[in-house]
């Protein structure tokens, strides 16, 4: 059976459930990662409050993929150019590359989800447990 926490976070064997809304309140990050045990990747999530504008920057080593789950964004890149992304929207951008995010709303959060990474894909690596003959 799985353990809640007192943030509604629960923890099982070998997995972690939660929703974003148990990971914080208000603008800022959400702490994906930390609070959910993820190792392999960086991930965390952003709430962006209306006309707020993150700051350009970039990384030294991560290749950063963007989700936008609600509201409106505008990402820069360092050679001007803007994208607008809409709910659903992705955008990946290489670690060095500068950009900048700004919430299109002057009424309503943003918020994506941003996954860091490094080195690579593993490949396909999924397999059937022992016993089942195909997957569902």
């Amino acid at each position: 059976m799985p353990e809640t926490t007192e943030h509604g976070v629960a923890k099982g064997g070998g997995y972690t459930v939660a929703n974003l809304t148990d990971l914080g309140e208000g603008p800022g990050f959400r702490k994906i990662r930390k609070q959910l045990g993820v190792t392999a990747f960086g991930v965390n999530a952003i709430v962006l409050p209306p006309s707020y504008e993150t700051g350009r920057h970039y990384h030294e080593e991560q290749e950063e993929l963007y989700f936008l789950h609600s509201g409106r964004i505008a990402m820069e890149f360092g050679d001007g150019s803007i994208h607008e992304l809409g709910p659903g929207g992705l955008a990946r951008v290489d670690a060095s590359t500068v950009r900048e995010v700004r919430n299109l709303s002057d009424s309503e959060d943003a918020v994506y989800v941003v996954v860091g990474g490094k080195d690579g894909y593993v490949g396909r690596d999924g397999k059937l447990p022992e016993g089942d003959e195909t997957s569902r």
